[in-house]
């Protein structure tokens, strides 16, 4: 099951419902049904901020016409998770060993570096 968006207005944790992208060529700003992933030039908005947006002098809002609803996880999505989970918990898994000769005592994403050598 997909994680649940959440509204890119700073502050607000309400689930997103709708996206904003800019077409800044045609001084247009477009509010639509949430896309399916997010992209990195495009804002998840709740329905709050959806409906109440507002754009500078000159500019233009193009909102979709229809209620706005939250995603429904789909079964690609429940597929995933229980893959993920199943692989998480495999005894046969593969475990990194560090290389001969290398002491790194690695734990969770730090890493404990020897001292360096002086000479």
């Amino acid at each position: 099951m997909r994680s649940v968006r959440r509204c890119s207005r700073t502050g607000c944790i309400n689930p997103a419902v709708a996206t904003l992208t800019y077409a800044y060529a045609e001084s247009t700003a477009v509010v639509g049904p949430l896309a399916t992933y997010s992209e990195p030039h495009s804002y998840d908005l709740c329905e709050e901020h959806a409906l109440r947006l507002t754009v500078p002098r000159g500019w233009e809002v193009v909102r979709h016409d229809g209620a706005f609803a939250l995603p429904e996880p789909s079964v690609d999505d429940l597929t995933a998770l229980a893959e993920a989970v199943r692989e998480a918990g495999r005894v046969d898994r593969p475990v990194e060993q560090p290389e001969p000769g290398t002491q790194s005592g690695r734990r969770g994403h730090l890493r404990v570096l020897p001292d360096p050598v002086t000479d």
